[in-house]
């Protein structure tokens, strides 16, 4: 059998790939990384005690990024593009639980309610069902979302591919493989991931609309938007941590 894309490369994660096998597969596309700063006291009451608030330059940091998701499936199973294909946009920071940086999730918006349904059963994720139309036209993508308060209107496109340093922050914001979660009762969830090393490039975008973050104390905008074009992945059961 073939190795999966996600396993292109390897050297460059962080720690040893899980010894158990991986579960789940999927494709993102067209992403966009928009970050704006938050002081770490304010992030403080919205993050598990258990975590550590990860910080750049003394600053925890808020990222929207919509994106779409291709091929989403079990390992082995086939994938309808009727339910394995779908965008989705999320609000994220960065934190830190026994020396492994990884991702927190407020909210992740799709359109469809069967990845809500199992994310938040499996993965233990703030799955939500938004009303989303995504276009791509001449290299653009053009992307709206909408779920009650939140709302995302934006046209943006990759420019000039980018190497960050190890110490960038544009490493720090996406060299990533792991994401926490927490479940009903409270437990707190580490779900390895595996991708190569992503492909960035500086972004061209335009926003028309975001309230993405209104619920937050944020303050400016990072001055680095990042674009990926494609990045295979793969993912892990979460485990209790």
């Amino acid at each position: 059998m073939a190795r999966h894309p996600a396993f292109s490369q390897t050297n460059h994660r962080p720690w040893a790939i899980p010894a158990a096998p991986w579960v789940l597969q999927q494709e993102w596309l067209d992403l966009l990384f928009i970050h704006w700063e938050i002081d770490p006291d304010a992030l403080r009451p919205y993050i598990p005690p258990k975590l550590e608030i990860d910080t750049f330059d003394n600053k925890a940091w808020l990222a929207v990024v919509p994106f779409t998701m291709r091929g989403v499936g079990p390992r082995l199973c086939p994938k309808p593009k009727s339910i394995s294909d779908f965008p989705e946009i999320n609000i994220r920071t960065y934190v830190i639980k026994d020396g492994k940086p990884g991702v927190w999730f407020f909210s992740l918006d799709v359109p469809n309610r069967l990845p809500v349904l199992l994310a938040r059963a499996f993965f233990h994720l703030p799955y939500f069902r938004a009303k989303m139309a995504v276009q791509a036209h001449d290299s653009k993508t053009h992307y709206q979302s909408q779920y009650q308060a939140r709302s995302f209107d934006a046209t943006y496109q990759g420019a000039e591919p980018i190497s960050p340093h190890p110490d960038s922050f544009e490493h720090w914001a996406t060299e990533l493989y792991c994401l926490y979660s927490q479940s009903k009762s409270g437990k707190l969830f580490r779900a390895e991931v595996q991708h190569p090393k992503w492909p960035l490039q500086k972004a061209i975008c335009e926003i028309s609309q975001n309230t993405m973050l209104d619920a937050f104390p944020v303050g400016p905008q990072h001055p680095s938007i990042l674009y990926s074009a494609h990045i295979p992945v793969v993912a892990w059961w979460p485990r209790p941590c």
